[in-house]
């Protein structure tokens, strides 16, 4: 598969986004790199990426997000692959709005499984599209900052960028 491969600079770091088809297909920091090319390959095999500037709008969106507009990235088409299971929780995890958080177990219950939040947890952390399925937003029980991938420190700037309220955002306070 050919995709377009474009990076936008953020104050939390080089972003990467993968671009195709008119959708995104894969967006995460530069300094992981390898774990976006495995992800690509997972879903399509042999994957070539081309450096490409704004295909689609889809860095222009990803700059206004960051740069406040924080419903920028809500209906930008992207393609996650994933199993029945993970497409059910990403799509839950993009229903919380920017500033929210939610537990895993919240997100579980949801679901109509509500031991399943390990599972919610594991498929969370395979979302190959990070702040477009806004995984920074899913938090621990007691609203702590645990398990983003791309480290707790930006989960923290995401989360008070967007102006975390409740536990989370009290929580970011103390810190």
């Amino acid at each position: 598969m050919d995709l377009s491969l474009d990076e936008v600079e953020s104050p939390i770091g080089v972003i990467l986004l993968a671009v195709g088809g008119g959708a995104i297909h894969g967006l995460d920091f530069a300094d992981h790199a390898p774990r976006l090319r495995g992800s690509l390959e997972a879903r399509y095999g042999a994957v070539a990426l081309h450096s490409a500037a704004d295909t689609c709008g889809f860095s222009g969106r990803l700059r206004a997000y960051l740069g406040g507009d924080l419903g920028a990235l809500t209906d930008v088409p992207f393609e996650p692959g994933g199993t029945v299971f993970q497409r059910r929780v990403w799509a839950e995890v993009r229903r919380i709005a920017p500033g929210s958080t939610r537990s895993y177990g919240e997100i579980a219950a949801s679901l109509g499984q509500p031991s399943a939040s390990r599972a919610v947890g594991l498929a969370n952390g395979r979302n190959p599209v990070c702040l477009v399925i806004p995984c920074h937003r899913v938090v621990g029980a007691g609203g702590e900052l645990t398990g983003y991938s791309a480290g707790i420190e930006r989960k923290r700037w995401l989360l008070a960028h967007e102006g975390a309220s409740g536990e989370a955002g009290e929580r970011l306070l103390r810190l």
